[in-house]
């Protein structure tokens, strides 16, 4: 397995509005779409489907027990196909690391696990570029169960 890029941060964020006003007003981040009842908003540079998802928590731990504000998980594209999203599993699996998830995104297919200090990383291939490119808002669709 091989890291091609660090494809998007996510970070829980107090106040949702603040951030986008820095994020996306500021910087020039475009939002392609919000999920969680608003609480959620996906942006991308326009490189890919999105670089940075930011969600609301408020004031932390608050009632979303155990969150905190700042980073939650990085994600790092490994491949092109789910082929190599299963080497990757095999990979892991073989170096005794533990699997806490695997998602269908839509636009990708994720692997979460954790590194040593228990930091949240999020392995992905993405699905073809035309998902995205297409409709943009696929970045927000629901999560799905995906089986390896």
């Amino acid at each position: 397995m091989k890291a091609q890029y660090l494809g998007h941060v996510v970070f829980y964020v107090k106040d949702l509005e603040q951030s986008l006003a820095f994020y996306r007003d500021l910087l020039g981040f475009q939002e392609v779409g919000r999920i969680f009842n608003g609480a959620a908003v996906a942006l991308t540079s326009g490189r890919t489907h999105h670089e940075l998802l930011l969600i609301q928590v408020g004031d932390a731990p608050g009632p979303l027990s155990g969150r905190r504000r700042g980073l939650y998980h990085i994600g790092i594209k490994v491949g092109d196909s789910l082929g190599e999203l299963r080497e990757a599993k095999k990979d892991l699996e073989q170096a005794g690391v533990t699997i806490d998830g695997m998602s269908d995104h839509t636009v990708s297919q994720s692997l979460y696990l954790r590194d040593p200090d228990g930091n949240e990383v999020e392995l992905y291939v993405d699905a073809d570029e035309s998902v995205w490119k297409n409709n943009p808002a696929a970045v927000v669709s629901p999560i799905k169960p995906l089986h390896l």
